[in-house]
């Protein structure tokens, strides 16, 4: 019982770490991406979900990509990197390949070009809408964290599995609760026997010493007896010599 206790300890303990570093993935990415002007990194790199098959081969649409921090002047055409645009009216990230890069007075400008797309992408970018070179990707973590990101996913993934623990964590608490006092009333229990038996222990030595007294004093009376008559008698041996010594005078 007790293996099976610890075992379940240390799975809900697995489950709770498993859930803190899901929700802090999705809270990063969420955050990561949410803001127009700034894209937050960790040690300079960016998780993405793919949002389109507009890169495919490469990464497909359920992919997570990774985004690397980067200086825009050592971009070379052939890059895949992420960037600033817009796309049907409202902003976003894109992450496309570099086809063709322009140099005006030192100022650069970008084409980029999905490469599952026939043409390339409708704004030009620039320097300073460049977020990032492409790293590398996981595949399907972007669906994973896409389905997440919905109110079914994030009562499945993060709600339920911490609503669980704490049920756990509460019924843990009662169980120990229950085996403190289980303990406590056997210690109290022991302590009792242990009194009463230095009880008994000590009222049987005050007999054994009452009874050795006892047996003292009557062997002292049975010796008194004993030297009464001895006495009693020297004392009519004594007599009877004293009449005999009268007689013959």
């Amino acid at each position: 019982m007790s293996k099976m206790k610890k075992a379940l300890g240390i799975l809900a303990s697995v489950l709770l770490w498993a859930v803190i570093l899901i929700a802090a993935l999705f809270t990063f990415i969420t955050m990561a991406t949410g803001d127009e002007t700034h894209v937050a990194s960790i040690a300079g790199y960016t998780p993405m979900a793919v949002q389109s098959d507009s890169m495919a081969d490469t990464f497909y649409k359920g992919d997570m990509i990774f985004i690397k921090k980067c200086d825009p002047s050592s971009l070379q055409v052939g890059d895949i990197v992420c960037f600033h645009t817009i796309i049907e009216n409202q902003y976003a990230l894109n992450t496309h390949r570099i086809v063709d890069i322009q140099e005006t007075n030192g100022y650069r400008t970008y084409t980029t070009k999905g490469d599952n797309n026939a043409v390339s992408d409708q704004h030009i970018i620039a320097d300073g809408d460049i977020v990032g070179k492409y790293a590398g990707k996981i595949s399907k973590l972007g669906s994973f964290m896409d389905f997440l990101s919905s109110s079914t996913g994030f009562l499945l993934v993060i709600v339920l599995p911490l609503l669980v623990f704490f049920v756990y964590q509460v019924y843990h608490l009662i169980t120990v609760g229950i085996e403190l006092k289980k303990a406590s009333a056997l210690e109290a229990a022991q302590m009792q026997a242990e009194i009463h038996a230095a009880a008994s222990a000590e009222g049987g030595d005050a007999e054994r010493m009452k009874a050795e007294a006892e047996k003292a004093k009557a062997e002292a009376e049975a010796a008194l007896a004993e030297a009464k008559r001895l006495k009693a008698e020297a004392e009519a041996q004594l007599a009877k010599a004293k009449e005999e010594n009268n007689g013959a005078e």
